[in-house]
């Protein structure tokens, strides 16, 4: 799949830029500050505009935006002249990523129908939007996520941990523990059914420690949204076992104050860029929670998830949450894995689980 974004023709001609991010260079924390802001968040992205352009969107002269290109200059000739720039290694055969893909881990929704249709749950090593309308359960469905990816092996599970971006304020963690001691007692009566020799696994085994391995992450701001996921790498790379990473929402920061649509743009398309590569590199889903918003079609006003067409490019697979009558469901909308399909969920006080009866057991995977 292909990201469009302001500086992939140039990324594309050049690829060896793509790793050098601004956040390295030489210069004051207010200017980096302000470029991170402005959507200039890689080396490469300087050389795809002008100097005005760059005093223009930071607000800076002109002067301040000659030295930031010639400090860039600078620090791409050494680079290269380090050979430290280059990602090529080469090229993989389509029966290495077949192998790949089916040895990749999911991360059971907790319901069964709905782990069905996305063919096992979650995938690893792609980006999973999530979108409905208020109410319909796309918190409760991320915090969910968060506590199964730590299901251990022996389970079925990935035994990770999360890193959840809150910018709505909405995560309640209250309800991650109600949660968590749900998803014990699944694994419970799991081993009890299979009968196998697990206790070391459930001793091990607290509420307490499904918090403890949530990375929380709280934002009030689209520039500390930008911030926090150019600070994702450092993080991931430090903390190897995270196999999920959720924020709810991506769009909310990204709906008021905008007067200029080409700047959300750049932002946006580099934010997704960035999650895209976290997604492959550490092998680890990112799930993306998105609002609706109204479009104008046909002489009518319809129901869409936020930020446009453009963004839908921006995920590997979609997933929107409805009502039908008085019973939640959930579609696939687009997928490269499987085909579009609807099932049916419920919230309840144990967390997300199938419709047709709420004392029904878990599906491992």
């Amino acid at each position: 799949m292909t990201i469009l974004s302001f500086s992939s023709n140039f990324e594309r001609e050049n690829p060896e830029k793509i790793v050098m991010e601004v956040s390295s260079l030489p210069i004051s924390a207010s200017l980096r500050a302000k470029l991170i802001s402005g959507g200039y968040t890689s080396i490469s992205s300087l050389f795809s505009v002008s100097h005005s352009d760059i005093a223009r969107d930071l607000k800076i002269s002109e002067n301040e935006a000659l030295e930031i290109l010639r400090v860039a200059s600078q620090r791409r000739g050494s680079e290269r002249s380090n050979g430290t720039s280059s990602i090529v290694n080469g090229a993989q055969s389509a029966w290495e990523m077949l192998n790949e893909e089916k040895s990749l881990g999911r991360i059971t929704t907790s319901c069964s129908e709905l782990d069905d249709i996305l063919g096992g749950g979650i995938s690893c090593r792609e980006v999973t939007e999530i979108g409905g309308v208020p109410g319909i359960g796309k918190t409760q469905l991320g915090i969910q996520l968060a506590v199964n990816v730590q299901i251990p092996m022996d389970y079925g599970g990935l035994q990770g941990k999360a890193v959840y971006i809150d910018t709505e304020g909405s995560f309640m963690v209250e309800r991650a523990l109600q949660i968590a001691e749900a998803c014990l007692e699944d694994m419970r009566e799991y081993h009890g059914f299979l009968k196998r020799d697990l206790q070391a696994c459930q001793v091990n085994m607290q509420p307490k420690d499904f918090l403890e391995n949530i990375f929380y992450f709280r934002v009030c701001s689209y520039t500390e949204q930008i911030a926090v996921v150019n600070y994702l790498e450092k993080f991931i790379s430090e903390h190897k076992d995270v196999k999920v990473v959720i924020i709810d929402s991506i769009t909310f920061h990204f709906r008021q104050d905008f007067d200029d649509m080409a700047l959300r743009t750049r932002l946006l398309g580099g934010m997704a860029l960035k999650l895209m590569k976290l997604a492959k590199k550490y092998t680890l889903a990112v799930i993306l929670l998105n609002q609706v918003t109204t479009k104008y079609t046909d002489g009518q006003y319809q129901l869409t998830l936020a930020l446009g067409d453009s963004w839908s490019h921006a995920c590997t697979n979609r997933v929107i949450l409805y009502w039908n009558g008085n019973e939640r469901y959930a579609y696939i909308d687009k997928s490269p894995s499987v085909r579009s399909a609807a099932a049916a969920y419920s919230i309840t006080g144990r967390g997300i689980r199938s419709s047709v009866s709420n004392c029904k057991r878990v599906k491992m995977m």
